[in-house]
């Protein structure tokens, strides 16, 4: 059950839902995000005081269950976040932070900045190394959130990730009529993400510390970073503890999949 004293308020949970994520000022210490940096800074190979060795646009590196990473994940304010936008005893525990992306300044193009959302399975049919078969449904399998953990200060030219506000719904509204099965990543290029190009956009700025939770059907979008600073951010998923249940009262994730799609679920 999540801490009253970290709990967002009725406004706050009306926004998720109708925007598709939410912003969490100081959701982890800047210590921890210190600690984290100095680890990845390391596995980079690079300097952090000589920009000369940092000659690609982007690095990515996976698999952290460091501490830092871990006791950044699992904050009381973030549990109590998890708790109210996912459903009490309906996640797991992150174990840790996954692959981060880091972004370094950089006028080359860094490949991989298209708008999508994070899809979460696949078919045994599918191909699993085939990125464009990976698969979302209508009742977000895999997945109870998208998140963002901002490990290094993140300004408007440090390569902030893009976000189109509200695009969940008419996520939400394009993987309704594809059932379980849900639909691929190609068919969502194909035939869904250019469906929100008039949405509005924001910038995941903030902070380090800062954690942006978002709906699993959110589009968004990296970019290069024009920049003077190394762009620091782990951007896992929420698993879920357990798939959809009808019989339990829906959550505010749901909420959204509902009003979107008009649906009674």
């Amino acid at each position: 059950m999540y801490d009253a004293a970290h709990a967002l308020t009725p406004a706050q949970i009306e926004s998720f839902i109708a925007d598709g994520y939410l912003r969490i000022d100081d959701a982890f210490p800047k210590a921890l995000a210190d600690e984290g940096r100095a680890i990845l800074w390391r596995d980079t190979g690079c300097d952090p005081d000589d920009p000369s060795t940092w000659t690609r646009p982007v690095i990515r590196l996976g698999g952290y269950a460091d501490k830092p990473f871990r006791e950044a994940a699992n904050t009381p304010r973030l549990h109590a976040a998890y708790d109210q936008l996912v459903g009490a005893d309906r996640w797991l525990t992150p174990q840790g932070l996954g692959t981060f992306p880091i972004r370094f300044p950089s006028p080359e193009a860094p490949g991989d900045d298209g708008w999508h959302i994070d899809a979460s399975f696949t078919l045994p049919t599918d191909d699993p190394n085939d990125f464009f078969s990976l698969r979302a449904n209508v009742k977000s399998r895999g997945r109870a959130l998208l998140m963002l953990f901002l490990f290094s200060d993140v300004g408007e030219d440090d390569a902030p990730t893009r976000i189109r506000v509200g695009s969940h719904m008419a996520m939400a509204r394009f993987l309704l009529p594809h059932g379980e099965d849900g639909a691929t990543m190609r068919q969502m290029v194909a035939g869904a993400f250019a469906s929100t190009e008039r949405c509005a956009e924001v910038l995941a700025t903030g902070p380090a510390g800062t954690v942006y939770l978002c709906h699993p059907f959110l589009v968004h979008a990296a970019q290069p970073n024009r920049g003077v600073s190394v762009k620091f951010m782990a951007q896992p998923p929420l698993l879920p503890a357990h798939g959809f249940d009808p019989a339990l009262p829906p959550s505010p994730v749901q909420t959204a999949i509902r009003k979107a799609c008009n649906l009674s679920f």
